[in-house]
């Protein structure tokens, strides 16, 4: 049986042309040099009888000096998130390798993976529902009460080994055999690559599964 994770990618934002910020001041500085020697002319051709306000004149130069601030703080800005963006990039490096716990599919590779199944107070019994990449119920095990870590041991009913795959795994809570609902499962898995996509960090990891780094509950050592 094989069964394949198939990682959804959104497309990368477009990168800022290098010379924008110069490009831009020399747009300014045009613009401002035209301004003026329009206005230059404008009040040496108005009409002596019927000038122009001095005010009229102050609202223009201002209108336009209010542009060019608000030009300069967009780039400003610009730089502020790309430098930001560089911050972020150089801290996901040093996941990479590092084990993350989350709500997630696995990876099964023949050996046993540990599971955390939040606690449920009102809950007598905790089964283990595994499922295949469609989300169709493989297996159900009983596991132990309580929020303590447990094992899956990745074999059928018969001690034979299950398929090297990508699994999903939810625990069901259940009080004198009426459900409670059900709980995604978390468990541990190695992060191959961090990438920014459309803003968000996302997380590849073993077996190709995705996972937003805000969904990540705990870290640690490569193990």
């Amino acid at each position: 049986m094989d069964v394949t994770q198939t990682p959804t990618l959104a497309p990368s934002p477009a990168t800022l042309p290098a010379n924008t910020e110069q490009t831009d001041s020399s747009v300014i500085n045009s613009d401002f040099q035209t301004f003026l020697n329009m206005l230059t002319t404008q009040m040496q051709n108005q009409d002596p009888l019927n000038p122009v306000d001095s005010t009229d004149f102050s609202t223009q130069l201002a209108t336009f000096s209010g542009v060019e601030q608000q030009v300069r703080t967009n780039d400003l800005l610009t730089a502020l998130q790309q430098g930001l963006g560089q911050s972020n990039v150089g801290q996901m490096a040093d996941w990479i390798g590092m084990d993350a716990r989350a709500e997630m599919p696995m990876a099964f590779q023949g050996e046993p993976l540990t599971l955390f199944a939040p606690a449920q107070t009102l809950a007598d019994r905790m089964e283990l529902i595994v499922t295949d990449a469609a989300g169709t119920e493989l297996q159900r095990v009983a596991i132990p009460q309580g929020d303590t870590p447990f094992e899956w041991a990745g074999v059928t009913t018969d001690g034979s080994p299950l398929p090297q795959a990508v699994y999903g795994f939810e625990v069901e809570y259940f009080a004198e055999d009426v459900s409670l609902g059900t709980q995604s499962a978390q468990g541990y898995a190695q992060i191959n690559e961090a990438q920014i996509l459309n803003g968000e960090v996302w997380l590849s990891m073993q077996g190709g599964v995705q996972v937003r780094s805000d969904l990540v509950q705990a870290m640690r050592g490569g193990v």
